[in-house]
């Protein structure tokens, strides 16, 4: 008993450090910051993604305060605006903002479906958005590759959103967190309107 309480100690301890690596932005991923977490502490357990997602969200919740909820209703209004210029491609909020875990380094995320990009570029430009970059990302998932096109908008307000463009036959499939394992089924814009409505810090993650 005694061996799995320090067992359950040190993960504690790695999840709070790789927490504190990925909020100051010393790691990107949380597998990096784990390991290197681990390697720091000089233990040898790994804890799981959502671990870690639990202390970096208590982390940002001792670190930042009430700023914090004021943020993640302002960065959910800017969607909200996004996704009503976007209504025409399926536009959906994922990421940190729609679980309400955002912090002071999160961007807006947004996904949106379409078998050209262009028209959605020239969208968010005919409707005054300032494009910071754009640029074709590809990840290989179950062994097939996947192109998809990113646009990063520059808000007035300082935040940053993504807007990334996927092929419309991706809009019906789901897909599976890394991080907290459920499934990523973020918010249309009618839901975000609601929420926002209704209880505009709500939080998405399992319990």
């Amino acid at each position: 008993m005694h061996n799995k309480s320090l067992v359950s100690s040190a993960r504690r301890r790695v999840a709070r450090e790789a927490a504190v690596l990925l909020y100051t932005e010393q790691e990107k991923e949380y597998k990096q910051a784990k390991r290197r977490a681990a390697q720091t502490l000089r233990v040898r357990v790994l804890p799981s993604n959502m671990e870690i997602a639990r202390e970096l969200d208590s982390f940002v919740e001792e670190t930042e305060g009430s700023t914090r909820q004021e943020r993640l209703v302002q960065m959910r209004r800017e969607a909200l605006q996004i996704m009503d210029v976007l209504k025409g491609f399926h536009p959906r909020l994922v990421g940190s903002v729609w679980r309400g875990t955002a912090h002071k380094n999160s961007d807006i995320d947004i996904q949106t479906f379409s078998v050209d990009p262009m028209p959605i570029f020239a969208q968010l430009v005919r409707n005054g958005f300032n494009i910071a970059k754009t640029e074709w990302q590809s990840v290989t998932k179950r062994g097939k590759r996947e192109a998809s096109y990113h646009i990063h908008l520059a808000l007035p307000s300082d935040d940053e959103a993504e807007v990334v463009v996927r092929s419309l036959e991706k809009f019906s499939q789901k897909e599976r967190c890394e991080i907290y394992g459920d499934t990523v089924t973020g918010l249309s814009y009618t839901q975000l309107q609601k929420v926002l409505n209704e209880n505009p810090v709500q939080k998405f993650v399992p319990q």
